[in-house]
């Protein structure tokens, strides 16, 4: 009600009007508005206010036995931490809602950045708890909750995801021909991302999945166009935007991300995966902070010394193996059982490959042609209408030409001579001068 009524407003900003311009005005608002937060209701719990903080937080432990999601919806947004530890209980939000069955609050708990995998001090996880109470929907919701990024990570390479339910957690996809790169500088770039921490290698994770976002969301708009000239490269997003709340640096390695072609993208999201598991499984790692910048110029100096084609595919086709060594002579021994197993989709070979790429080319020359066909199409169709124009001003024309001879005609043989009686035989009569009407009789 304070954005409509311009007086209550201490700061005498309104709402922007449907009349109003987008620049500077609508802008301005937005940007206050979303980006600014500048009419939110103020939160009593600051950052650095730790003693409120923590009140939320046991209130909202306790609420979230119930099904009363406003409640627990309203603590969250009063500053409430999802994954708060108790200290006396020894347990978070999530696995007492775990433990009571509450699907709905464990949903918003995840949303607000609840973790599923984090430990009480039994050392269980609210899977643990789920399962222990027969909540066996719950516990595979969070089980795919935990597992989001990499199953989509896993998708994105070959289409498929883990068997949570038999216990498969990751699929870690090979190349079809065995061609990850094995030089020094993509051995180097590996380790570097086994020595990040494991804060560093989340953000990496999220921000390859965003990318992953990004080019799917251009090959399914790319797809749904009619390949008209209307549709340029102006309406693709060339890279990630830049996200306000990161650092410059993380900005400039996220817009990174889309200098990689395919192939070097398809071996980054391998790498991730692959260590992605390794730290699931506990294995230690040392970190350091200007690891990820090492990492992406490492493969982007790769990218610039290779000359590829650019209008391949947005990702190779590959072969999973969940189970594969980083070393080559093991990547190599193990492609052969990747093909047999119930895992692998099948390695495709350069003759497929070459087949496939023809009849790609083969649909775009087709592609051109329809156009051409369309755009000559419609230049006779314009032609025609033209014409079309032509003869119905032409046909008026002529109907308004015939009036006025029919009009000239009638005043002639009407004028007669009052002395002479035998003009008044030649005069026609009314009906004589004149269309007769078929209803006239």
């Amino acid at each position: 009600d304070s954005l409509l009524d311009p007086a209550s407003v201490m700061s005498g900003r309104r709402k922007a009007n449907p009349q109003d311009k987008v620049h500077p005005n609508k802008a301005e608002f937005i940007r206050a508005k979303y980006q600014m937060l500048a009419f939110v209701h103020r939160l009593p719990c600051r950052e650095d206010d730790s003693v409120t903080a923590k009140d939320l937080s046991k209130q909202l432990h306790s609420s979230v036995r119930t099904g009363n999601l406003e409640t627990c919806l309203r603590l969250l947004s009063l500053g409430a931490q999802a994954n708060f530890f108790h200290p006396e209980k020894g347990n978070s939000p999530l696995h007492v809602a775990a433990k009571a069955g509450q699907i709905l609050q464990a949903e918003l708990l995840a949303v607000y950045g609840a973790d599923p995998g984090t430990q009480d001090s039994n050392g269980k996880t609210p899977v643990d708890y789920a399962k222990q109470g027969g909540h066996h929907e719950l516990a595979e919701r969070l089980v795919e909750i935990q597992y989001e990024l990499t199953d989509r990570l896993a998708f994105y390479l070959c289409g498929r995801k883990p068997d949570h339910k038999n216990g498969q957690h990751f699929i870690i996809p090979q190349m079809a021909d065995s061609s990850l790169d094995l030089s020094e500088l993509a051995k180097a770039a590996k380790k570097k991302l086994q020595s990040l921490s494991n804060h560093l290698f989340e953000e990496l994770a999220m921000d390859v999945y965003d990318e992953v976002d990004r080019r799917e969301t251009d090959a399914v708009w790319l797809a749904t166009q009619n390949h008209s000239t209307l549709v340029t490269e102006t309406t693709l997003v060339p890279f990630l935007p830049v996200n306000p709340e990161y650092s410059s640096t993380r900005n400039q390695g996220r817009q990174k991300l889309a200098r990689f072609n395919a192939h070097e993208f398809a071996t980054l999201v391998i790498d991730i995966l692959s260590d992605a598991k390794k730290r699931q499984q506990g294995n230690p790692v040392t970190g350091s902070k200007d690891n990820v910048e090492l990492i992406l110029k490492a493969i982007t100096s790769q990218h610039s010394s290779e000359s590829q084609d650019n209008d391949q595919p947005d990702y190779d086709s590959v072969a999973s193996d969940e189970d594969i060594d980083l070393e080559a002579n093991a990547a190599r021994a193990n492609r052969k059982k990747s093909l047999d197993s119930d895992l692998s989709d099948g390695s495709i070979t350069a003759q497929e490959y070459m087949q496939v790429k023809n009849a790609l080319v083969a649909s775009e020359v087709k592609i051109q042609q329809l156009m051409k066909v369309n755009i000559n199409l419609s230049d006779e169709l314009r032609i025609m209408q033209k014409k079309l124009q032509t003869l119905q001003s032409e046909n008026t024309n002529l109907r308004r030409q015939a009036t006025t001879n029919i009009y000239q005609v009638q005043t002639g043989s009407e004028y007669t001579d009052p002395n002479n009686h035998s003009s008044l035989k030649r005069r026609p009569s009314a009906r004589g001068s004149r269309p007769m009407s078929m209803y006239e009789t």
